[in-house]
């Protein structure tokens, strides 16, 4: 496997907001994480920190993931443990009260993928089959959209698209929605917070991934893409690009 994470604070916001990594574990399997905070004064980026410091720990103490089911497991776990952790630091620091962070995570081996999602970030996979959104948005916007009472096109411009439905860290329990996929050799996984996707389109996320470009390079052009659209938000990604393992070294 090989990966790559960036950010971006963007050009409207002076601070960054979101957090993530890509995070290895001691049998050799991934962690990608990317999670955007929100909160006044400060409290996202508390809360996306925390997300990130919290779950790369707890997967650098891991061994190997061996199958879906234990991937599965191990994140709804980790990830309610790292709510708790949230929900008590939001409600004993008066500067945090409120604070949350949507997150999507995706466990990698060579054989296959398991993404858990809290809020609007993303997770896109690209294989043999195409391009897919692989998440669900937990959103206003989206749920107006299943029950037919908004298009997707009209969705794209909707003034309340930044309500969310669900976030990590801002109610005692959470659910996280988790699904695995079978991975085969040249697949790759995109996971990017709303800064990214509210502004680049699906067919240029599958023309910038297909590209001759390193993994670095194709990071740094979807941001570019992001930040030429107008940049209003934080931009943040992470690639997992799944090789042979003598082509990863």
């Amino acid at each position: 496997m090989k990966a790559v994470f960036q950010t971006d604070v963007g050009k409207i916001r002076s601070h960054n907001e979101d957090n993530g990594g890509v995070f290895i574990n001691q049998a050799g399997n991934y962690l990608a994480v990317v999670a955007d905070g929100m909160g006044g004064h400060l409290a996202g980026d508390v809360a996306s920190e925390m997300t990130m410091t919290q779950l790369k720990q707890f997967w650098e103490e891991t061994g190997e993931m061996t199958s879906p089911q234990q991937a599965e497991m191990w994140l709804k776990e980790h990830v309610m443990k790292v709510n708790e952790s949230l929900f008590h630091h939001s409600q004993t620091n008066e500067h945090c009260q409120g604070m949350g962070t949507t997150v999507v995570a995706a466990i990698c081996t060579n054989q296959f993928a398991t993404i858990g999602h809290i809020g609007d970030s993303r997770c896109y996979l690209l294989n043999a089959n195409g391009f897919q959104q692989m998440t669900e948005d937990h959103s206003l916007v989206n749920e107006l959209v299943k029950s037919g009472q908004l298009s997707k096109e009209d969705a794209e411009y909707h003034p309340r698209k930044h309500v969310l439905l669900r976030a990590l860290g801002t109610e005692q329990t959470i659910q996280l929605d988790v699904k695995t996929v079978t991975i085969d050799k040249g697949d790759m996984l995109l996971l990017c917070s709303d800064g990214l996707s509210n502004k680049v389109t699906e067919q240029t996320m599958i023309d910038v991934l297909t590209s001759d470009r390193s993994l670095e390079e194709k990071a740094q052009a979807l941001i570019n893409v992001a930040n030429e659209h107008g940049g209003e938000d934080n931009i943040t990604l992470a690639i997992v690009q799944f090789v042979d393992v003598d082509e990863s070294r």
